[in-house]
Order: structure tokens, then C-alpha cells, then sequence
């Protein structure tokens, strides 16, 4: 056994089962390793999308997600998808492999100090030396795995890779998490804000997507009779489809939003993270119970009027513990904002627009079913208008917000869960980022649909110009000729649509195809306006 040998087979030990990426001839002693243990390797159009692809097996497993990459360029792609994994808190493990142990520093080809590249964006930066490989994996799988979770970075030189291995392998693995057992003033305080709230409001954040029991969040507000929202990662944690649900905050419709919550007199944040949205952008005067991990990252306008700080399972259930509180919203109340909500979502347009185009997916996407989309117009159109009904089915980043993510996305919660059916809802602009990515798909032979809404634009960018009152300039997509989609892209067939009816036929049809489709659908984008910032 060389170390590149040690290094797969503790990483399977740790429950990594597929590592994302593109080789050079640094990386392939690795790979040698991975073939001959059954550590799949899934080779990828650009390294951002490996990175991202890892994020998101993270999520879905609560394992480290694995992604692979050489020096230099390599190294440089692959910084995008780990700073996602960053922001959004996902465990990972990236590993870009380089020179041999005595080039690093010289003024060589491709050479860069992966280091200084990654430490902005990991919790930690390691380089695997002879001897110490097995206690430096180790320590970095632990450190990805603990609270706040996030990507850690380890640098493979090429010699080590190579040199015998000589030591024991780790073989178990444990995450901190946060002190289990809550301050008894500030529970105490916690439990005389909510027993005198008469309108109070829960807003689950995307802390609460680690929770070991997320169901706790479901049984704290039916126990207090506390009607909740969420940012938009945090989308199913408590089915949406619950007589309590408000929907999502912060992105179409938001003003809409803002005002039913400033009806509030206490917010309670459960595990809201305000790298999605900062609680001063929507918060106004109410005041704020912040039950989280960490201290809330606040503005000195927001009224903090009690924290509770430690393991949200813990904390959660102390406070289902309490007596009910007293809320007085009507069952009423709640659904007519929930209906206005999403009534404000879906004007009364003649064209085909997004929100048709959404809203036949969902229908036709079972319960389970997980949605991965992009980043731009038709992220804020999803995230308020989707219905949400469980856990890890509704994939996106919101603190990174990098487009580029959805079409990985897709093709790891399809790796991670085979049996269930995956959808891909991106723009065109993030289509022409990552359509490469269909050859990977078509390779992995997944039955994937990939929804494209084509509005020839970035339409998100053209909102933002229109707000501003400036001109429409450097945001066109496609050029002045209406060309139909073509038959395949990478052998991927293509289904074109332009109406509700042939839309739904068409993602009918993908998915119940054994194999990969592109759905391309011209969407008319004008009520993004209406929505997106309104």
C-alpha cells in the first residue's frame, strides 16, 4: 500500500463513495488507487462543476463530499464550488494533487501557493507529507464534519502520493458538535418571550438542514401554534403543504413578505444563518429570539431580545418542553397569506412565462422527487413559488449564489439517491456555463430532465438595469436569430417546447426516459418584474 492507496481507503471508511474532478498526471496515482478500490471517480467537463457536485453529495449523504483537481488552473476552478461548500456549510474534502515535495516554491509551471488560494474559503488548509498522511486525513475529515460545517483543502504532492504507506489507517470519524446543554438564563428568557408573544413568527434558516432530527422543527411550532417561514435553503424542512406554512422569505414578492412579518411581535430565527439573508434587510422593529449555533451576525438596528446558542436538537427540544404559548393567529389568517402569497407569484399573463413553466414541473415531480436549480431570475420565482414537502429536495446555494450550480447539483443528488427522481431547472445563461456537463450525464447514463428556460436573456441582470433606470446593455444571451434547439447536445436528446401543453408532454416524457433529456422551453420573462423585486 502506497499513501494514495491509504488516502482512498480512509476515505471510504469515512463513507465517501464518489470523488468529482478532471486528472492530469499528477492526479492519476490517486486515481490508480481509487480504481483499484472501487472509490468511483466521475470525470467532469470543468473542475467548478466537481466542486459543486461534492457540495451537494455532502448534503445529501452528511459525509464529506470528494472533489479532485491538479495544480495551478486546476486548482484555480475548483476554488469556485469549495468556496460554495464554504458559505453554505457543507463538509468536504478538497484535494488538488501537485509537484513533487521538492519543487513546491520554485518558480515552475503551474505552480501556485494552493494555501494562501484556499484559505479564504475552507476552514483549513493541510499538506499531506510522508508519515503523517493517515493523522492529517483524519484530522481534516473530523474538522469538515464539525459544526459550523465546511470544506477543508489538503495539497497531495506527487512523491507522497507514490512513497510506501506507513501507518495505521483511521477507520472512525467524529464531528464536534456545539455544546449540547443550553444556558439556563437564556432558556428561561427564551420561555418568557415566547409564553408573552401574541403573534409570533418562526423563520427557519439553513443551520437547521444539519439537525439530526429535523422533525423537531415541526413539533416546536405545532406545539406553540407558531406559524413559520423559511429562507430558502432551508425549504422542506417542515412540509409547505402545513396549515402553519408561510412560504419563503426574501426573494419574489419579498415586500409582500416583509409587511406580514413586521405584523409580528416576535421573530424566532431557528437556525437561521445570516449568510442568506441578513435580518436587518426584512426584520424592521420586531423583536428577535435567535436559537442557533453560533451568536447572530446582526446590524445594531435589529432588537436581539434573547439568544439561545448550542446544539439545535438539544435546544429544540427544551423548548418543545414548555408550556404552549399563547399565539392568537387564526388558522384563517395564515392561509390568506399564504394564498395571496402565492397568488401575487403567477400574474395573469397571456404568454408562457416561468411561473407556468414551474408550476407544471412541480405537478408532475412526485412528493420525493428533488428539484436542483440555478442561479438567477427563476431562482427567486422558484424559491417563493415551489412547494417544498421534505428535506434534501430542494438544492440550491444561496450564501455562495454562484450560477454554474444546478446542472452538479443534479447529478449528485442522483448519484447519492439513484431511486428517486431528479429535475434540473436552470436559465440559459447557466446552460451555457455548464451544458458541457451533459456529457458527463450522458456518460453516467442518469435519467436526469434538465428544464432550460429560455428567455434569451439574463434576465435577473436586466431587472437589476431596469430598477436602476440603465440601459439595456451586455445581457442578451442568444443572438437576434430564433434558431430551434438542436437534436442533442453531447448525445443528449433535446425536447423543444413554446407551450404549457407540449412543455408537459415533454417533461412526461423525460421523465419517464431511462436515460438523460434536455427540455428546452421558451418562457416570455416580463413578470419577472412584477415579482422578482417587488
Amino acid at each position: 500500500m502506497n499513501n494514495a492507496d491509504l488516502i482512498v481507503a480512509t476515505l471510504k471508511a469515512a463513507g465517501i463513495t464518489h470523488g468529482f474532478g478532471i486528472p492530469s498526471g499528477n492526479v492519476l496515482p490517486l486515481m490508480e488507487a481509487m480504481r483499484k478500490a472501487d472509490l468511483h471517480f466521475v470525470l467532469t467537463a470543468h473542475e467548478g462543476s466537481a466542486s459543486f457536485a461534492a457540495d451537494v453529495m455532502g448534503r445529501m449523504t452528511g459525509r464529506p463530499g470528494f472533489c479532485i483537481a491538479t495544480l495551478g488552473p486546476g486548482a484555480t476552478n475548483l476554488a469556485t464550488g469549495v468556496g460554495s461548500a464554504y458559505l453554505d456549510r457543507t463538509p468536504m474534502i478538497a484535494l488538488t494533487c501537485t509537484l513533487n515535495t521538492n519543487q513546491l516554491g520554485r518558480r515552475i509551471q503551474m505552480w501556485v501557493d494552493h494555501h494562501t488560494l484556499f484559505k479564504p474559503i475552507t476552514k483549513a488548509s493541510f499538506r499531506l507529507e510522508k508519515g503523517t498522511v493517515a493523522a492529517t486525513l483524519k484530522r481534516a475529515i473530523e474538522i469538515a464534519l464539525s459544526e459550523p460545517q465546511g470544506p477543508v483543502h489538503l495539497d497531495l504532492p506527487e512523491d507522497v502520493a507514490l512513497a510506501p504507506a506507513t501507518e495505521e489507517m483511521a477507520r472512525s470519524f467524529r464531528g464536534t458538535r456545539v455544546a449540547t446543554l443550553p444556558d439556563e438564563a437564556a432558556l428561561a428568557t427564551a420561555a418568557r418571550l415566547i409564553a408573552a408573544a401574541k403573534h409570533p413568527i418562526a423563520i427557519v434558516g439553513s443551520s437547521a438542514m444539519r439537525m439530526a432530527d429535523s422533525d423537531l422543527l415541526r413539533r416546536f411550532v405545532e406545539k406553540h401554534q407558531i406559524p413559520f417561514a423559511s429562507t430558502t435553503m432551508a425549504k422542506g424542512l417542515i412540509d409547505e403543504d402545513h396549515p402553519l406554512a408561510l412560504g419563503c422569505i426574501e426573494r419574489a414578492r419579498r415586500q409582500l413578505q416583509r409587511n406580514f412579518l413586521r405584523r409580528a411581535d416576535l421573530i424566532v430565527g431557528l437556525g437561521y444563518d445570516t449568510i442568506e439573508v441578513e435580518y436587518e434587510a426584512w426584520i424592521g422593529a420586531v423583536p428577535l429570539l435567535t436559537v442557533d449555533i453560533e451568536r447572530a451576525d446582526v446590524d445594531s438596528s435589529v432588537k436581539v431580545a434573547g439568544e439561545l446558542i448550542g446544539d439545535l436538537d438539544r435546544l429544540l427540544e427544551r423548548l418543545i418542553a414548555l408550556p404552549p404559548a399563547k399565539s392568537v393567529w387564526t388558522p384563517a389568517e395564515v392561509a390568506e397569506h399564504r394564498k395571496t402569497f402565492q397568488s401575487s407569484l403567477r400574474p395573469d399573463v397571456k404568454a408562457f412565462g416561468p411561473h407556468h413553466a414551474i408550476d407544471i414541473v412541480r405537478r408532475l415531480l412526485p412528493r420525493d422527487g428533488i428539484l436542483a436549480f440555478d442561479v438567477g431570475a427563476h431562482t427567486h420565482q422558484i424559491a417563493s413559488q415551489w412547494t417544498a414537502h421534505a428535506p434534501r429536495t430542494f438544492l440550491i446555494t444561496n450564501g455562495w449564489s454562484s450560477m454554474g450550480f444546478g446542472i452538479p447539483a443534479a447529478i449528485a443528488a442522483k448519484l447519492a439517491a439513484p431511486s428517486r427522481p431528479v429535475v434540473a431547472i436552470i436559465g440559459d445563461g447557466c446552460f451555457q456555463m455548464t451544458c458541457g456537463e451533459l456529457a458527463t450525464i450522458e456518460r453516467l447514463a442518469l435519467a436526469l430532465p434538465i428544464v432550460v428556460l429560455n428567455d434569451r436573456s439574463l434576465s435577473l441582470i436586466d431587472v437589476k438595469q431596469v430598477r436602476r433606470q440603465f440601459g439595456h446593455y451586455g445581457v442578451d444571451v442568444n443572438g437576434q436569430t430564433k434558431a430551434s434547439p438542436p437534436a442533442h447536445y453531447f448525445g443528449v436528446p433535446v425536447a423543444a417546447a413554446d407551450t404549457p401543453r407540449n412543455f408537459e408532454a415533454a417533461v412526461e416524457r423525460a421523465l419517464a426516459a431511462t436515460g438523460p433529456t434536455v427540455v428546452e422551453v421558451a418562457v416570455d420573462p416580463k413578470h419577472y418584474l412584477e415579482t422578482v423585486y417587488d
